[in-house]
């Protein structure tokens, strides 16, 4: 096990990968399914706070998270003491049959992080069951059936979510028909603007391409149940939407009463500095989904919304393990955990990443742009500036590099890299992650 109290960064005491995790991922690749996406072969054994140690020894600085789901850290001794003690008392009982005390506890204090009014909750297992159970209740509030959804986008990879889904069309080939009455529109991509717009001014045209050409000639706003947005795309690049652009989007869909559904997967539960990264735009969606970062590794999802929208009937939707007892434990002792400081961390770190990597679209020719919220921050690679072509190569080449110095991080997007580290970490392991990228990207930069 690792002693956080000795070891702060990393440590590697065998060539990458180890002989037991060449053994470990031979037998992955016999008996898994190959469906499964890894950039390098990690076979984690262990973690506290951001190191994960291998089955060989080495301790990495982890700067994926578990694709933003760690948010307290590895096995944060809080939370693995409300499990523990949860786990001993009650298990499962099914919420959806039953009462148990934790449902409404947590659901208050999921509810009181949304500004605006009164929220009610629906507890599931994940994200896309929770974007799955988001689209149900827009199409049941509004009794309409129509949704629309932004390309980049990443909401799930079930059938309902699927169809929202518009990331890469690996995710969606060989799947055939998909939910019907989906359209997707551009992302307001501030750095691939075409016609050049800052960060703030991105995505003008995209309302008007809304308003003048989807709503006149595709579908009628009155048939709309929802528009569905990542206030910051996850996998299609870590790329923040501007905040005047999610106020329109607010602003238009009050006007025609379509349910304005935020995605807060990837990017709410403090890790943008705030509990939700739509409420820098300072917005109340009608509905959320969320999971991940919310009970720091264990299975759990939640849908909130309005307490006027989520009026379905009993029986209109349920759940078998969503919201089971140990999994709000340590809801519970997360929310703990980011109120008592780490949400705070998380603005402050992130600010800090982001003011030492300030230069490095000056100083690096293969940076193309910075660019985040708290600590949740892409970085966009290219051939060329000028042109900005697309250097996934290079990324991949980054990515791999960086796991053989001691780093883990993941990909992004075509072409950009993802920091999202738990909401522990300090500014000695964020120095260690900025000078471990730079020396991989001045060695990559070789290879232009």
């Amino acid at each position: 096990m690792i002693a956080t109290s000795e070891l702060k960064i990393p440590k590697l005491v065998t060539a990458l990968p180890g002989p037991k995790a060449k053994e470990i991922v031979a037998r992955d690749a016999k008996f898994m399914s190959p469906s499964f996406t890894r950039d390098y072969p990690l076979v984690a054994k262990s973690g506290q706070g951001a190191l994960i140690e291998d089955v060989d020894g080495n301790v990495f600085l982890d700067f994926a998270a578990g694709i933003a789901v760690c948010s307290t850290g590895h096995c944060h001794p809080k939370v693995v003491a409300a499990i523990q003690k949860q786990a001993a008392e009650l298990i499962h009982m099914s919420g959806t049959d039953f009462y148990y005390e934790s449902l409404p506890a947590v659901a208050e204090r999921l509810a009181n992080t949304v500004p605006g009014e009164a929220k009610k909750v629906f507890f599931c297992n994940s994200g896309t069951e929770a974007v799955e159970g988001a689209v149900k209740l827009a199409r049941y509030a509004t009794k309409r059936d129509k949704m629309i959804a932004f390309y980049g986008c990443f909401h799930g990879r079930t059938m309902g979510s699927l169809s929202l889904t518009a990331s890469k069309s690996t995710q969606r080939k060989q799947f055939g028909a998909l939910l019907g009455g989906v359209e997707h529109i551009p992302y307001p991509y501030a750095y691939r603007c075409a016609l050049g717009h800052t960060p703030e001014t991105c995505g003008a045209e995209i309302l008007e391409t809304l308003e003048n050409q989807i709503f006149k000639r595709l579908f009628d706003p009155s048939e709309v149940a929802g528009i569905i947005i990542e206030a910051i795309q996850g996998e299609g690049g870590y790329v923040p939407a501007p905040k005047f652009f999610l106020q329109e989007l607010r602003r238009l869909c009050t006007q025609h009463g379509i349910m304005l559904i935020t995605d807060e997967v990837q990017s709410g539960m403090g890790r943008t500095g705030k509990w939700w990264a739509f409420e820098h735009a300072g917005i109340e969606p009608d509905i959320i989904s969320s999971a991940k970062g919310i009970a720091s590794g264990m299975p759990l999802g939640a849908i909130i919304a309005k307490a006027s929208v989520m009026n379905w009937k009993p029986g209109s939707h349920g759940t078998t393990f969503g919201g089971n007892p140990v999994c709000l434990a340590a809801a519970n002792a997360t929310m703990d955990l980011l109120e008592g400081g780490l949400m705070e961390n998380a603005r402050k770190i992130g600010e800090y990443i982001m003011q030492r990597t300030a230069d490095w679209t000056q100083k690096f020719k293969i940076v193309g742009d910075v660019r985040g919220r708290g600590l949740m921050i892409g970085i966009e690679f290219v051939r060329d500036q000028r042109t900005k072509e697309r250097a996934g190569d290079l990324r991949n080449l980054i990515v791999d590099m960086a796991f053989h110095k001691g780093l883990l991080v993941l990909g992004a997007g075509e072409n950009s890299l993802r920091l999202s580290p738990p909401l522990t970490i300090d500014e000695e392991q964020a120095d260690f992650a900025v000078r471990t990228l730079e020396d991989c990207i001045r060695e990559a930069e070789k290879k232009v």
